[in-house]
């Protein structure tokens, strides 16, 4: 039955696989908006979701460094550089499953079973890190929940992909970006009730509290999930008829073609042929793996707040306030981007304030001027959540290609956590100079990077608009961003 909005032209009833006729126009404009905002508010209130399962992604990622100083490294018997490899073996499994997930998840278009399921598993193996007795137990776990955690994230980049345009995905991504910035705000503080209130309790070390809580709750939200997230628009049963047929004319307005089988074509693998044949995709992800390097203080945050000198509570509390601050900044920049229609210089300005932050711990051991550098530092992350924004406007069709695209940046761009895990060694510290000086080479190889692209966008812009005059077309078509 239609939603029976006036001016909204009637559907017969939808069936599974079938596409709404896009051709009927909604002949009020002022009840298709209203149609529109509602579609807007009602997915993103089910897109929230989204967030509290990234944010649980990361604590369940990141809690082995809430626990390195807590017992872990010497329950475990670590020694040298097995606690970097500790981090950075999550990467490899991370690394492996990017591509082949999406791929699936564009075939059986269900993400709304597929991720929580990927979260269940993770969450169960996230626990499990809490049993383990020595270096090859925990390396197991940690290498197979990047392996599963590895559906997620580049999964629901394409699922965002697949409702929101131009003009509205970069919010909406930096909003699901900031589940990272909150994760490890107050995945800190939670880990510091824990780690303080649980020790020995039924002959447990608090560290090992620490997985089983967080995994039992990360599994817990992934069941609630799977009645609360969409499918893609042409399969979500909640929808109505009338708000799938905007939904999808939405997306088909704003690059010009429609999202689905009309620009579908080859096999099941030609998605992938497209992504890899494309210069842009592998350009793109060395830009970005090179900000990921540059980002890799993150995992070491509490080791960068313990050179501050205080106790290892407190410790943990001053790692909270850095993340909230680059949260704020994050929606405001995303939001004026998305408006302005912009990304290369709302982008580089983070990561210029990233830079200063590097320059300033390099060059004092002052602690008011070290903990003002950790929040311009984290500000950087900013500007990651726009790239991923960026990528999303770069390769709209077809789907299938833009699946592959999302996890194949994201798959390369984690090599730099791996490089990231080594570039803070234990004897660069309390300074930590040669670390700072990494990043601060990173982040400007980043940014000279994305402006050789955008300068190639530019182009291709000129090109698309020398076609559009050549043949005589007025409306205004396709442009990449910039």
């Amino acid at each position: 039955m239609s939603s029976g909005h006036p001016g909204a032209a009637l559907l017969s009833p939808f069936k599974e696989h079938e596409e709404p006729d896009l051709n009927i126009e909604f002949s009020d404009v002022e009840a298709r908006n209203k149609l529109e905002r509602r579609l807007l508010w009602k997915l993103d209130l089910r897109m929230s979701m989204l967030v509290l399962i990234y944010i649980l992604n990361f604590i369940d990622r990141n809690n082995v460094s809430a626990a390195r100083s807590r017992g872990l490294v010497t329950d475990l018997h670590l020694e040298g550089k097995q606690f970097a490899t500790l981090l950075s073996i999550l990467y490899v499994g991370y690394i492996i499953m990017q591509i082949p997930s999406n791929m699936f998840l564009n075939f059986i278009g269900k993400p709304s079973l597929y991720l929580p399921a990927c979260t269940v598993i993770w969450g169960i193996i996230s626990a499990l890190t809490g049993i383990t007795a020595n270096i090859t137990g925990v390396l197991l776990t940690r290498f197979f929940l990047g392996f599963v955690e590895a559906a997620f994230f580049p999964g629901a980049v394409f699922l965002i992909s697949k409702w929101y345009k131009r003009d509205e995905i970069g919010l909406r991504l930096t909003i699901l970006s900031c589940g990272n910035i909150i994760s490890s705000a107050f995945g800190a503080l939670i880990a510091s009730g824990i780690l303080n209130d649980m020790n020995d309790n039924l002959g447990h070390a608090a560290w090992r509290w620490l997985f089983y809580i967080e995994g039992a709750l990360t599994v817990f939200v992934a069941i609630i999930a799977v009645f609360i997230l969409p499918d893609f628009p042409i399969n979500t049963k909640w929808l109505s008829d009338d708000e799938r047929r905007l939904a999808l004319k939405r997306m088909k307005e704003d690059v010009g073609v429609g999202d689905e089988t009309e620009t579908e074509q080859g096999g099941r693998c030609h998605g992938l042929y497209l992504a890899v044949t494309d210069w842009k995709v592998w350009w793109i992800a060395l830009a970005a793996a090179s900000q990921v390097v540059a980002s890799s203080f993150v995992i070491y945050f509490p080791t960068l707040t313990a050179t501050l000198g205080y106790n290892p509570t407190v410790t943990l509390l001053l790692v909270a306030p850095p993340f909230v601050c680059a949260a704020i900044v994050a929606f405001v920049l995303s939001r004026h981007s998305d408006r302005a229609q912009e990304r290369f210089y709302h982008m580089s300005a983070s990561y210029i304030v990233g830079i200063i932050g590097f320059i300033i711990s390099m060059c004092t051991m002052n602690t008011a001027a070290r903990y003002l550098s950790l929040f311009l530092m984290e500000q950087s992350n900013a500007g990651i959540m726009l790239l991923v924004a960026w990528i999303s406007t770069s390769f709209p069709r077809p789907p299938a290609k833009r699946a592959v695209c999302f996890s194949l940046i994201n798959s390369i761009q984690q090599l730099g956590s791996i490089a990231g895990s080594y570039a803070w060694q234990s004897n660069w510290g309390p300074t930590y100079r040669y670390s700072y000086g990494i990043c601060l080479a990173a982040s400007s190889i980043s940014i000279t990077m994305c402006w050789v692209l955008r300068q190639h966008l530019k182009t291709l812009n000129k090109k698309l608009e020398e076609e559009e005059q050549e043949k005589g077309i007025k409306e205004r078509g396709f442009r990449y961003l910039l």
